[in-house]
């Protein structure tokens, strides 16, 4: 999977970037035939933490927890052995929390309050939690079926937090942060409608694990349709400065089928996510024939 996610401040380890950068259908495929033991043996979740003590701990308690990492594979076996769509993997969820933190950072950094500052006078570092959790659960639900399955997180995930949460939030304050993480959850499905900052950022970040490792597995067996043909052809995504808005999308493909992907599926989840304001998306087109056609594609949300 080639979606990256530069943070200026302090990358990822060489290894954990690595992970994140190779097509993932193979590994996903693989990790399927594993044993349950031996496949979560090899998970571990890695962001930049930097000074945020809490994210820390809940990092610490998610990479300790097995039940956790179980959910995490059973939704990507149900995902790739029995429905042979995309990766559902733990690589996922690895990918969706560094871009969900990376894009809470970018907002911050221009100066939008996040809903738990503006709404409960909370903190950043809460409002990272928020998010943070949001993205390491969203889809557990997958463990139990693909249809509803940001319902069955959302019953799944209420009782893990407060485990993961446990002794670090007094009540109310933990009732509040599970709460948002639940909003969070649900919002992310194609027909969400966030309601805060937090929960269009995961939104908006599930749906930039774009790049063509997420189709390649269908694409293989097949399955070839508009979806697939234009998510194979996404390269890169990186997330930077925007010119006139705090954030930068570029979404880099080497045919101009990716454009089905960006203007279709991503304005989608972008729309209503209320991060609209915030982020501008351009789109490249790298193979050299094509770039005299569309060189390039700017998203009108």
């Amino acid at each position: 999977m080639v979606s990256r996610v530069a943070d200026n401040t302090r990358q990822l380890d060489d290894e954990t970037q690595g992970r994140i950068d190779q097509p993932v259908s193979a590994e996903a495929e693989r990790e399927t035939r594993l044993s349950p033991a031996e496949a979560v043996a090899q998970m571990r979740i890695r962001l930049p933490v930097r000074a945020n003590k809490t994210l820390r701990t809940v990092i610490e308690r998610a990479n300790k927890d097995v039940q956790l990492k179980g959910w995490w594979h059973v939704a990507n076996v149900n995902a790739v052995a029995r429905m042979e769509i995309n990766d559902h993997s733990w690589v996922h969820i690895q990918i969706v929390t560094n871009i969900a933190l990376k894009l809470l950072r970018q907002l911050t950094k221009h100066g939008v309050e996040p809903n738990m500052v503006r709404d409960y006078g909370m903190s950043r570092d809460d409002s990272e939690v928020v998010v943070v959790l949001a993205a390491l659960l969203h889809c557990i639900g997958m463990a139990v079926h693909r249809e509803g399955h940001e319902d069955f997180s959302l019953f799944l995930a209420e009782p893990k937090m407060r485990q993961l949460l446990e002794g670090i939030y007094d009540e109310p304050d933990l009732t509040v942060i599970a709460s948002e993480v639940l909003q969070a959850i649900t919002s992310h499905r194609d027909y969400g409608k966030p309601l805060t900052i937090e929960a269009g950022i995961v939104r908006v970040a599930d749906a930039l694990d774009m790049a063509k490792g997420r189709s390649r597995i269908p694409f293989e067996k097949g399955s070839v349709s508009m979806h697939s043909l234009s998510a194979a052809a996404i390269e890169d995504v990186t997330i930077s400065d925007g010119e006139d808005r705090p954030v930068k999308i570029e979404i880099r493909m080497n045919n101009s089928s990716g454009i089905f992907q960006v203007d279709g599926l991503l304005k989608a989840k972008l729309r209503g996510s209320g991060l609209e304001p915030y982020v501008e998306v351009v789109a490249h087109i790298d193979t050299e024939t094509e770039q005299r056609l569309v060189p390039m594609y700017r998203l009108e949300i």
